[in-house]
């Protein structure tokens, strides 16, 4: 029984050699990217954040400008209202000179046209 004990300490530890040998190799690998993972990461974080800071700077001002932009908007509403009222204005003041237009012409007309039965009236009365 010691012999087959033997036979299989001896089997283990020629496969256990090769597997902790590959795993020792494994870990250095993985020891040797992180460290390169590690300096690569270091400059693309400061970047990251100095990126993250500008976009901050570009909200900020497009905020400032959308503000800018609603007072702007908000003024030309204003103004559009005035140029509506005025227009309004003039086209009744338009009407108002068209009504008095025709009230003179009618007024005029009128006049005429009882000078001309006076004028006639006189000659053709008989």
């Amino acid at each position: 029984m010691e012999i087959v004990v033997s036979v299989c300490v001896v089997a283990l530890t020629v496969v256990l050699i090769p597997a902790v040998i590959a795993g020792r190799r494994s870990l250095q690998r993985a020891e040797t990217l992180l460290v390169a993972l590690e300096r690569e990461l270091g400059p693309l974080a400061t970047q990251v954040l100095g990126l993250t800071e500008d976009l901050r700077t570009v909200v900020r001002q497009a905020n400032r400008e959308l503000e800018r932009l609603g007072g702007v908007a908000e003024r030309v509403g204003d103004l559009s209202e005035r140029v509506a009222r005025l227009v309004s204005a003039v086209s009744s003041v338009t009407r108002v000179g068209q009504v008095i237009g025709a009230a003179t012409g009618i007024r005029k007309g009128l006049s005429v046209f009882l000078h001309r039965i006076r004028k006639q009236g006189g000659s053709n009365d008989g």
